[in-house]
């Protein structure tokens, strides 16, 4: 079994003793005998003295782009400190919140995807802390999609926001201690964060293989499964269409009233993906878009992890959807407090698949381009890593 950074500091919780320090974790912050970290902390002789929640809060209740307050923490009776309210200002904790405190540990289950809002909050959160005179520890997690495949553009100037904080490919191949790591030493304070690797873990590993159960880090991400495709069916947060929510299929199912799932299935066969398959299905959300309505669309089917890359299957989605229905829209409401560029650049990090789908233009030359964000990340991240690289 992996031992990750958490359960590596249980077993030498002298390291905390005396210590005035603040947890940022989440519901699935939790030790290999499924303890929730706050409470195995407070039972080793060393609680935190204040928690950070980021979103979807720290017991992972809420759903998305829906506030959480400040609260009490019932089973610890400790704080809570929302960084994730309702409005930007709050992504980012005053450097005042860490008052009385000397160290700051994040516990955070990441998804290895750029739009996944956790990394932006612990290295937001790491910058407050130093800057308060705190230090930072990472208590690293593996990374859900391996750390080997890169894939994706990078973010391009300009389109920085909450869901592209950094200069990323949308999926990385990074552990959140790593990425830490990364944006860390990009603006010249790498050296004042220590990470608590995973010890076990390699980069080719995959989450089946980690011997520990997954347990959903935000409501919509319950299954492995759906951590798998979201780099891809997360574009279909900036479109009309339904990306699952509100079933109990999230991020799985993809559709709108009145869509031909079977075309739309034939439409993505004929892309020639690899590792997945669309099967054509009927759907209801029960909240969310289309709430109530039947949708028509497809169920993404992994059926081989390795070859599958879920970013280029989630493009070829949007661009399918979009000839084959014409009630296809972008959505134009703002998102994740961002009003003045549409969703669908912020994800992308890139105004490409917008225009090309605008223009009824094929995205294929955009896709192959890629291929050079990837190899430049790829030499970037080096110097991050932790665990060693492995050939993909």
């Amino acid at each position: 079994m992996i031992r990750c950074g958490l359960d590596r500091l249980l077993e030498d919780p002298a390291r905390l003793r005396g210590r005035r320090y603040a947890l940022l974790g989440h519901a699935a912050s939790v030790s290999a005998g499924l303890r929730p970290a706050a409470v195995a902390l407070r039972e080793v002789g060393a609680a935190p003295r204040l928690l950070f929640g980021p979103e979807h809060g720290f017991h992972g209740v809420e759903q998305d782009m829906v506030p959480s307050a400040d609260a009490r923490d019932p089973w610890t009776g400790l704080p809570i400190h929302s960084l994730y309210g309702d409005s930007s200002s709050s992504l980012r904790p005053d450097p005042a919140a860490f008052a009385g405190l000397d160290l700051l540990l994040v516990d955070l289950q990441d998804v290895g995807a750029r739009y996944y809002t956790y990394a932006a909050t612990a290295v937001w959160a790491a910058a407050a802390a130093r800057r308060a005179g705190c230090e930072v520890w990472i208590l690293d997690r593996p990374n859900p999609l391996g750390g080997v495949v890169v894939e994706g553009n990078l973010r391009r100037p300009g389109y920085e926001s909450f869901v592209g904080a950094f200069e990323l490919p949308v999926r990385h191949g990074l552990t959140l201690g790593e990425l830490v790591r990364l944006e860390a030493s990009s603006s010249g304070w790498g050296e004042e964060v220590r990470v608590v690797a995973a010890e076990g873990w390699r980069r080719s590993l995959e989450w089946e293989s980690v011997g520990r159960p997954w347990l959903a880090p935000s409501p919509n991400l319950p299954t492995l499964e759906a951590v798998r495709v979201y780099p891809g069916a997360c574009l279909l947060e900036a479109t009309n269409l339904s990306e699952g929510r509100g079933t109990s299929r999230p991020f799985l199912l993809s559709g709108a009233p009145g869509l031909d799932g079977a075309a739309l299935a034939g439409r993505l066969e004929e892309a020639g993906l690899e590792g997945v398959r669309f099967l054509p299905v009927f759907f209801r959300p029960q909240a969310g878009k289309h709430a109530g309505r039947v949708c028509g669309g497809v169920r993404w089917v992994v059926l081989d992890p390795a070859r599958f890359r879920p970013y280029r299957a989630g493009v070829e989605l949007v661009r399918a959807a979009s000839r084959l229905w014409g009630g296809f829209a972008w959505r134009s409401e703002p998102y994740e407090f961002e009003s003045e560029r549409t969703a669908v650049d912020l994800l992308t990090g890139d105004s490409t698949l917008r225009e090309a789908v605008d223009r009824g233009d094929d995205p294929t030359p955009w896709i192959e381009s890629w291929a050079t964000d990837e190899e430049a990340f790829r030499t970037r991240r080096r110097a991050a890593l932790i665990y060693p690289e492995e050939e993909e």
